[in-house]
């Protein structure tokens, strides 16, 4: 396995629809790779959560990660979310993903499943040694309702060596230390979390995978670099001015809200997939009156 860097901003990339949610609206896609690559954004990570990947068919998850790869023409990485809770189609996913182009994916824990840390563990093992590529695991307990452990993550760290890094979603910065200090081999964390992407980048993670980067690239991308300078203090005022942004994102299910800003931006329609829905009028005013508000600061 060739040394793999996993370090920046990433954006955990939204889907853009036709209006009516039907098909991929492929061309307000590459525009927003364009955007994100201008904006300087490090990593684009398509086909995650924010993708809404439950909802994509299988020809459609490869046609967006190949695309991602066409247009990031080696200016960023491409990180495709490939995890379900199903191994087999994990597994499956996986190497599709790389057949379109990925340089590494990221594997979510099996959701609604609930298995054990050994069933946490036996999944991403059968998965990494199945697939010739570099791994980043997904733990995000709000949404899968497992977590997996320190201990559970140090053990695939020891077995699954293509294993490169975590995006750390729990919540809690305590998690990212302990697993930090406890590796026996450098292990790259991102913030799965837009919030707490300065307070873990202080203790040691190395960038974000980001949703309110879909709509502000350079802001975040700029405030990653103060933190991977050390520039804490600029990292730490920027992280704040991007608070109220932040919570607006997710103040309704994401990516609607997200999807309902780009739209006010007229980049695409701000359809989503059953069983989400479109942002509410109240979320849509919040998000208007926010970013006029963080734009005039």
């Amino acid at each position: 396995m060739a040394e793999f860097s996993l370090s920046g901003a990433y954006t955990a990339l939204v889907t853009p629809f036709t209006a009516d949610g039907s098909q991929v609206d492929f061309v307000a896609f590459e525009k927003h790779l364009e955007a994100q690559i201008a904006g300087g954004i490090n990593g684009l990570v398509p086909c995650g959560t924010t993708g809404e990947v439950p909802t994509l068919t299988d020809e459609e998850q490869r046609e967006l990660i190949a695309r991602t790869k066409k247009i990031a023409a080696g200016r960023a990485l491409v990180l495709a979310g490939t995890g379900s809770n199903n191994t087999k189609k994990s597994i499956e996913s996986a190497r599709a993903a790389v057949d379109a182009g990925a340089d590494a994916v990221m594997v979510v824990m099996p959701y609604y499943s609930k298995p054990t840390q050994e069933g946490l563990c036996q999944h991403i093992f059968a998965i990494a040694k199945a697939v010739n590529a570099p791994f980043v695991l997904y733990n995000v307990p709000g949404r899968s309702a497992v977590e997996l452990s320190v201990d559970s993550a140090l053990r695939v760290l020891d077995e699954c060596p293509n294993v490169v890094g975590f995006k750390d979603a729990t919540g809690n910065v305590l998690h990212c230390q302990e697993l930090l200090a406890r590796a026996k081999r450098p292990v790259a964390i991102l913030s799965g979390d837009d919030a707490l992407t300065v307070p873990m980048m202080s203790v040691g993670a190395t960038g974000v995978i980001s949703v309110t980067s879909n709509v502000y690239p350079k802001q975040v991308s700029e405030l990653v670099a103060h933190a991977l300078a050390g520039r804490v203090l600029e990292a730490g005022k920027r992280q704040v001015s991007l608070y109220a942004v932040h919570r607006a994102m997710f103040s309704e299910a994401s990516p609607a809200p997200a999807k309902a800003a780009l739209a006010i931006k007229q980049r695409m329609h701000a359809s989503v997939r059953l069983p989400l829905v479109e942002a509410s009028a109240e979320c849509r005013a919040r998000l208007s009156a926010v970013m006029a508000e963080y734009e005039a600061s």
